[in-house]
C-alpha cells in the first residue's frame, strides 16, 4: 500500500513539473564588474580603483510543481507571460530577444560612453530588425528574430518606415520578395551577421483587433499582413573598437552599468572613488536612463556581491529601497550626466563635460 501511495506522488510529481504556467518568476540573479568584461585595444583604458558592477536577474517559466515554492519566496516575483512576451509570440523567442536587446544595449553604452568624453560617434539604419513572428502569421516558418530585412521587392529597407512603406503598397494575397541577412546567435549571447537571402512570403489579411503600424510620415494604411515585429537596427561607428563580453547576460538593463564602467577604463580608472558601484537601466546613445524590470531582486544580488552604492532609474526607486540595507545607498538617476554628478559628489573622478 505505501509503495502505491509513493508510486503515485511520484508520477503526480512528475506531470506537475511537465505542466508549464502562464506565469515567470523574477529571482536575483548575479552582480559582476564590467570592468573585466570590456576589451579595448592596446594602448588604451586604464587601471581600475574601484568597480562598476552590472546586474541582471534570473527569469523562470513556472510549472505547476515549483509554483508554490517561488510563490513563498520572499525575494521573487511572479509575473504574468503577457508582461514577459509579446502579444501572439512563442517562449522560445525570449531568449533571442533577450540577447538582441543586450547587443543594441552595449551599442549605445558605447556611444553614450565616448560622446560624453566629447569624441565623435556616427550612426546609420543598418536595416529592419525583425524582433518577434506572430505565431500562424504568413511570416511564421519564413522569417526569425533576429533575421535583418534590408529590401522588399527590391526597395531598400534600411529602417521600419521604408519597411512599412514598401509593405502598404501591397495588397492581401501578394507575394513580397524580401531580402532577408541571416543571423547567427550562439547560446552565450554572440549576435553574428552572414549572407543574404531572399524570401517569398504571401500577405495574408490583417486579423481583426491588430492595428496597422503607425508613426510614419506619408505612409498610409493597409489590410496586407505580414505578422512580425520590427526594429530599426543602428549601426555606429566609434574613435576606436570596443568588445563587451556579456555571455549568457540578455535584455536591456546593463545598459548604464556598461557606460559607467567604459567611461571609468578610459578616464583615469577612479570614476567610483574606489567604491564598489553598481549600476541597472536602458540608456540610449544621448545617456539617458530608462526604465527597468525585477530591480527589488537586483537589489538583493548587489548587496550580496557587496556594493555600497546603487544608482537606478527613477521609477524604480521605491522597488530598490524596498530591499535595500544600511550598507547600501540607493541613488535615481535620469540620465548618464545625473550618475556622474552622483559619484563626483561622493569623491570619484569623473571626466569634465565636452564642451559645448
Amino acid at each position: 500500500m505505501l509503495a502505491a501511495v509513493v508510486a503515485l506522488v511520484v508520477v503526480l510529481a512528475v506531470v506537475a513539473d511537465r505542466v508549464q504556467l502562464n506565469e515567470y518568476a523574477l529571482t536575483p540573479g548575479d552582480a559582476q564588474p564590467v570592468g573585466p568584461l570590456i576589451h579595448l585595444p592596446p594602448g588604451k583604458g586604464d587601471k581600475l580603483y574601484g568597480r562598476v558592477l552590472l546586474t541582471d536577474v534570473y527569469l523562470t517559466q513556472l510549472t505547476l510543481l515549483d509554483y508554490l515554492p517561488y510563490r513563498l519566496n520572499g525575494d521573487a516575483t511572479l509575473v504574468n507571460a503577457d508582461q514577459v512576451l509579446e502579444p501572439g509570440t512563442s517562449s522560445d523567442q525570449l531568449l533571442v530577444q533577450g540577447f538582441l536587446e543586450m547587443e543594441q544595449a552595449k551599442a549605445a553604452a558605447e556611444a553614450a560612453a565616448f560622446r560624453r568624453l566629447g569624441d565623435r560617434v556616427t550612426v546609420r539604419d543598418g536595416g529592419t530588425l525583425v524582433f518577434g513572428v506572430q505565431i500562424g502569421s504568413p511570416a511564421d516558418g519564413h522569417l526569425q528574430v533576429g533575421q535583418l530585412v534590408t529590401a522588399v521587392d527590391g526597395t531598400p529597407t534600411p529602417g521600419v518606415c521604408q519597411f512599412v512603406g514598401a509593405l502598404q503598397r501591397l495588397r492581401p494575397g501578394a507575394v513580397a520578395r524580401l531580402a532577408v541577412r541571416l543571423v547567427s546567435v550562439g547560446a552565450s549571447g554572440s549576435v553574428d551577421y552572414g549572407r543574404t537571402v531572399e524570401r517569398h512570403v504571401r500577405l495574408g489579411r490583417r486579423p481583426k483587433g491588430v492595428p496597422a503600424p503607425s508613426g510614419c510620415p506619408g505612409v498610409g494604411s493597409s489590410d496586407a499582413y505580414l505578422g512580425v515585429s520590427v526594429e530599426t537596427r543602428q549601426v555606429f561607428t566609434y574613435p576606436f573598437p570596443v568588445r563587451i563580453d556579456t555571455a549568457d547576460i540578455g535584455g536591456p538593463s546593463a545598459g548604464l552599468a556598461m557606460a559607467l564602467g567604459l567611461l571609468d577604463r578610459l578616464s583615469g580608472g577612479d570614476l567610483t572613488g574606489g567604491r564598489v558601484v553598481a549600476a541597472t537601466g536602458t540608456i540610449d546613445p544621448q545617456g539617458n536612463v530608462g526604465d527597468v524590470g525585477g530591480v527589488a531582486q537586483k537589489t538583493v544580488a548587489v548587496e550580496r556581491a557587496g556594493a555600497t552604492v546603487f544608482l537606478v532609474p527613477p521609477q524604480e526607486y521605491a522597488a530598490a529601497r524596498s530591499k535595500d540595507v544600511p550598507s547600501l545607498k540607493v541613488y535615481a538617476v535620469a540620465t548618464l550626466s545625473q550618475a556622474l554628478g552622483v559619484l563626483r559628489r561622493l569623491g570619484g573622478h569623473v571626466p569634465p563635460s565636452p564642451s559645448p
